[in-house]
């Protein structure tokens, strides 16, 4: 479980880090991202995960 948590930590970083310079850009890469440890940390929580990736990979400048 802690390696999940590990590689979902560094795959999100790299992914936002990625991303373009637009807070739309920025919002729809979180919302992927959160959605997918919503789904693999929190049984099947991609809707809850989707919510707050979005709203960090906006705020996150």
């Amino acid at each position: 479980m802690r390696r999940i948590l590990t590689i979902t930590a560094v795959v999100s970083i790299t992914g936002l880090a990625a991303c373009g310079g637009s807070t739309l850009e920025r919002g729809a890469a979180g919302a992927l991202i959160g959605c997918a440890a919503g789904e693999v940390l929190a049984d099947g929580r991609c809707v809850e995960g989707a919510v707050v990736g979005g709203g960090v990979g906006v705020l996150t400048n």
